[in-house]
């Protein structure tokens, strides 16, 4: 039955009902309609319905009740499209007066009547009223007291008497849940979470079934899996009214729900009733294809279903879920895939805090690797270094970190910094090893020679004091917050296997040490799409010969501290090529400015003035000499390749050595080595005839044949547009969109996170464009590069490895261009799986 002008519906099975035009639950009650399954009979009020009581309308409300039972109570409830865009409270009890209190006490006592008609008015006062809650705080304890204080109140603020009529309750509470949703505040909220500035409510209007009767009685939710694990478990709860617990006022008078010897259960009080909830919900996740909750009243031991919904769950829920219903054949493979969020991921690869635990928040800032973890502050790497040693879980907290700092991150389960953002050294480091990491905390106090954090309340941390870094949402937490465990189990595992079947689009990883490449074999990566060498000098042994080398003054004495460092490299390349067991390894040659590897104190001074020899003011005159205005525009990459040419005929020398070696334990492996930086061909030239050149002269020396791939990291503007005069030179080009992003849009990334928030809040950009790839911008310069470079290489291999490289976004871009390979964080390499199989599903869809 529908009455056509205003869109009042009584839902059956064949009415005009659409998620879209009524909503998500609306919908819902619809389809259990169709299961034949015991819900109350239920109005639906379409969206434009709705709109217009918040403009001042109102439907035919003699036509709505007539499709009820007139001596029923009521409630309403919000439907939305998405139940995720929330919505107003329900109202239940609506219809409850002085005649319905008399008339119910017959069934379900006068106390209980009294009690539920006292509810009713509170509740009415509160949230269509809109009376100050604290008008009730003085209430009488006596059932009856209670009453005549809650009438007697609202008549004196209202200056007239609680409506007794249905029709002008139901008209009352509509009109408030319907501008409820159209206020500012809740708009905001919404769009916060998606929805759009149109987003429509529904309302559904239902015969109340209200648990309560002499026989058992009562009310609950039930579902057949845990909300955190995705296991196979009844869980929910059960208030009984009949077992003397007061189903209105009891907040811990929850029974069991099968049978337990600790107490009492719905299974041994009703259970037909048990039996045909379980059957219900059995027959919802056949027919409905989900995982759903059921909202039910047991009145006098007969079972009525009120709503059935989603079950609420977690990303490891959610897998779960997703890949038990597939391999029951309710769902397909694809179907599965499609149903997890490739984000959620992120929950499962690391510990989170748990989501309903009380959080102690002294700060935000951006949440730039994922996870959490709880430790003591600690300001240096050395400390934490120290605090490893002890057995201590540490927190490292900096004002930014450097590559000094490595061996610091490596030994904290987290890192705080004031400065930076998404694709800061503390981020990418941080994502790369699986370290939870929050930066930009620019609101809190860093005072690193005080071993001091102050929070934005005034709240004073020292060094050893515990706080809780939660990466996932960007939070600094106090103290210790609990956590629950990453959930990598089997269904995860068959899920992603699921995810490589059907993708198109290689993954590989970023992974600059063995541990990082074991990390990216684990994760099943393809492969290593970046290494970056200059982490390998950090150590401290590897260091002094590096700075041994940058105080030389010949090319002979730089080529001789080389000398040292080269059987270090090979070792590393030979590992790593172990490790990855023939898949491809790109190498990108040294990138950073050599002032990096120089100490910036003047107890650094003194400690390199003494390790080296030399007098404390040669040191000082050689570091201002390197010293650079804008060293991230300076001399590095290949700039410092062609000046000081030595330190790249090393590594080549290094990795040619190690492919040498490997051979000979039967690992075949064709080297792929990038130069980083370029913005001219001539740079191309110059650096391929010295690597030519070295290549030549090993094999000459050994007897030994390889092969090798040479490439560039298109990471300058200029780079992407004279892609077509670089790409007859080499074998692939690998777009570095973290530089790339910053020299587009002339922004120091470790600087914008200072002010990207208030940018992306006023529209400025949409995105961080350091988090999320700018199709407009860079997205033009990766085409532009892209088509230049195939047209003049037809097989040339094209590729992003930049941190947007795991981004679903970026992923979907690169697929629609023809990259051949996307390469990330280990930890975001299942990420990238999922939504590159998810393009893949979705285009043979539409195709």
């Amino acid at each position: 039955m529908q009455h056509r002008d205003t869109d009042v519906t009584l839902i059956t099975p064949s009415a005009p009902i659409g998620g879209h035009t009524h909503g998500g639950r609306a919908k819902c009650l619809q389809r259990l309609a169709r299961l034949d399954l015991p819900v109350p009979p239920t109005v639906a009020l379409s969206f434009r319905t709705v709109h217009a009581i918040a403009a001042g309308g109102m439907p035919d409300l003699r036509v709505l009740l007539s499709m009820l039972d007139g001596g029923a109570l009521l409630c309403v409830r919000p439907s939305s499209e998405d139940a995720d865009w929330g919505g107003p409270r329900a109202m239940l009890n609506i219809g409850m007066s002085d005649r319905m209190r008399d008339s119910l006490a017959d069934r379900i006592g006068a106390v209980a009547a009294t009690r539920l008609y006292l509810r009713f008015i509170e509740s009415y006062a509160i949230h269509v009223a809109r009376l100050d809650p604290d008008i009730l705080d003085d209430i009488p304890q006596d059932p009856d007291e209670a009453l005549a204080f809650a009438l007697r109140v609202y008549q004196e603020e209202t200056e007239e008497p609680f409506p007794q009529d249905v029709s002008v309750q139901l008209a009352e509470v509509l009109r408030s849940m319907a501008r409820a949703w159209e206020g500012t505040t809740a708009r905001l909220l919404r769009q916060a979470k998606g929805a759009p500035l149109d987003a429509g409510l529904g309302l559904v209007v239902q015969e109340m079934a209200i648990g309560m009767g002499h026989g058992e009685s009562g009310s609950g939710v039930m579902q057949l899996v845990d909300s955190k694990t995705g296991a196979r478990q009844i869980t929910g709860r059960y208030l009984s009214q009949s077992q003397g617990r007061d189903a209105l006022n009891s907040t811990n008078g929850a029974l069991y729900l099968e049978r337990d010897p600790r107490g009492p259960s719905l299974e041994d009080l009703a259970p037909e009733a048990f039996g045909q909830l379980k059957s219900h919900l059995m027959l919802m996740r056949q027919k409905l294809r989900e995982e759903m909750q059921a909202e039910f009243t047991i009145e006098n031991g007969k079972l009525h279903l009120l709503d059935g919904m989603r079950v609420a769950r977690n990303a490891r829920a959610a897998v779960t879920i997703a890949v038990a219903l597939a391999e029951d054949g309710i769902i397909t493979r694809e179907g599965a895939l499609m149903r997890i969020e490739p984000r959620a991921l992120n929950e499962l690869l690391h510990r989170q805090v748990d989501p309903e635990a009380r959080r102690d928040v002294l700060a935000r800032g951006i949440g730039a690797s994922p996870g959490a973890a709880t430790g003591k502050i600690v300001f240096t790497a050395e400390a934490s270094q120290a605090a490893a040693a002890r057995g201590e879980a540490c927190v490292l907290v900096r004002r930014e970190t450097s590559p000094e700092d490595i061996r610091g991150m490596h030994a904290a389960v987290a890192v705080l910094t004031e400065r930076g953002g998404m694709t800061s050294h503390a981020a990418v480091i941080g994502r790369g090893i699986g370290l939870p990491c929050v930066v930009g905390a620019s609101s809190m106090r860093f005072q690193a020679t005080a071993r001091k954090l102050t929070a934005p309340d005034g709240r004073v941390l020292s060094e050893g004091d515990e706080i809780t870094i939660d990466g996932t949402n960007g939070e600094v937490l106090f103290g210790r917050a609990p956590l629950l465990d990453a959930g990598l189990d089997d269904s995860f595992q068959v899920l992603m296997e699921w995810a490589d079947e059907v993708r198109d689009v290689t993954v590989r990883a970023n992974a600059d040490t063995p541990m990082d490449a074991q990390m990216a074999r684990n994760f099943h990566a393809m492969g290593i799409g970046l290494c970056r060498t200059e982490h390998m000098f950090f150590d401290p042994a590897r260091l002094r010969v590096m700075r041994e080398m940058i105080f030389a003054s010949t090319s002979e004495d730089r080529s001789a501290a080389l000398d040292r460092l080269l059987p270090m490299q090979r070792d590393d390349f030979a590992e790593l090529f172990r490790i990855m067991q023939g898949q491809p390894v790109c190498i990108r040659l040294f990138d950073p400015p050599l002032h990096e590897f120089l100490p910036s104190d003047r107890a650094g001074h003194r400690a390199m003035a003494e390790a080296l020899d030399i007098p404390m003011s040669t040191v000082i005159r050689r570091i201002e000499t390197l010293a650079e205005y804008n060293p991230m525009l300076g001399m590095r990459g290949v700039r410092l390749g062609i000046t000081v040419p030595e330190i790249y005929d090393m590594q080549v020398r290094a990795i040619f050595q190690a492919t040498i070696q490997v051979a000979g334990e039967g690992v075949q492996i064709v080297p792929e080595i990038m130069i980083p930086l370029v913005s001219a061909s001539r740079e191309v030239e110059l650096v391929k005839g010295r690597v030519d050149a070295v290549a030549a002269a090993l094999r000459s020396e050994t007897g030994k044949d390889f092969a090798y791939r040479l490439g560039v990291m298109v990471e300058t503007p200029r780079a992407a547009l004279r892609a077509g005069d670089i790409a007859p030179q080499v074998s692939f080009l690998s777009f570095g969109t973290n530089d790339l992003t910053q020299m587009t849009y002339g922004l120091s990334r470790d600087d914008a996170g200072r002010f990207m928030s208030d940018y992306v809040k006023q529209g400025v950009y949409l995105e961080d464009p350091f988090h999320t790839l700018d199709l407009e911008g860079v997205g033009e310069l990766l085409s532009i590069g892209a088509e230049r470079a195939r047209a003049a290489s037809p097989s040339i291999t094209l590729s992003i490895c930049g941190e947007h490289g795991g981004n679903p976004e970026s992923i979907a871009f690169c697929r629609a261009a023809g990259f051949d390979y996307v390469s990330c964080s280990p930890f975001r390499v299942p990420v990238a799986r999922l939504a590159a199989a998810q393009l893949a599903v979705r285009d043979k869809a539409e195709k």
